[in-house]
């Protein structure tokens, strides 16, 4: 079966747990809409994607979505999924374009612990050249990192740096000597810390080191 160009899509609040009565809400999703959004959820693993085009439903950001179901050819699922970035382990780290760090706990599944985005790092401190958030690129730049995927839904090639007892006393320093007040709080965070996980749009933004 062709790929569909559009396709009507209805989606409401989706609450785990609870029987609720929400607005449904109707909307035309271009092809591209529907599978960017379907790859941000089950990445590029073409089977799974033709699965959930085929189940019809998923959800996202907390709304569940739901189309009526179609089965679709695997040479045009292909090409069509061909158009959307791949993974590139090759990329190097890119400062400049890093607009997110993420600090992690570690374990087999880790945990979200802080998000401290570029515009907040950049903050300077009073009679400071430098801000914490170029000097927090500094040493992952110094430092061996691991290219950890790429991101549908952030549209970003992600980077790990794995934190020891060296990379978080240079952290500490950092915070205690380019951040602002409102920053010492990474200092809280740290001693929970496994790694930190840089998010980098592919689309170059400003340096604002």
């Amino acid at each position: 079966m062709p790929l569909p160009e559009t396709i009507p899509v209805r989606y409401t609040d989706e609450e785990a747990g609870y029987v609720t009565v929400r607005p449904v809400v109707k909307q035309i999703f271009r092809l591209e809409e529907l599978l960017d959004m379907i790859l941000s959820v089950a990445g590029k693993d073409a089977t799974r994607v033709r699965q959930l085009l085929h189940s019809g439903t998923i959800v996202y950001h907390f709304f569940r979505y739901t189309w009526a179901g179609f089965d679709v050819d695997e040479t045009e699922l292909a090409a069509a999924l061909a158009r959307f970035p791949d993974a590139d382990p090759a990329r190097p780290f890119p400062p400049a374009e890093c607009t997110l760090a993420i600090l992690e706990s570690g374990g087999v599944s880790p945990r979200h612990l802080m998000e401290l985005d570029r515009a907040a790092g950049s903050k300077r401190r009073m009679f400071r050249k430098q801000s914490f958030w170029g000097r927090l690129l500094e040493i992952a730049t110094q430092e061996k990192m691991q290219y950890h995927g790429y991101s549908y839904g952030r549209r970003a090639d992600i980077y790990r740096l794995d934190l020891d007892g060296e990379k978080v006393q240079k952290i500490t320093e950092a915070v205690n000597h380019l951040a602002p007040r409102g920053l010492h709080v990474v200092l809280g965070i740290l001693p929970a810390a496994a790694s930190i996980l840089f998010i980098c749009p592919r689309a170059k933004i400003p340096d604002q080191s």
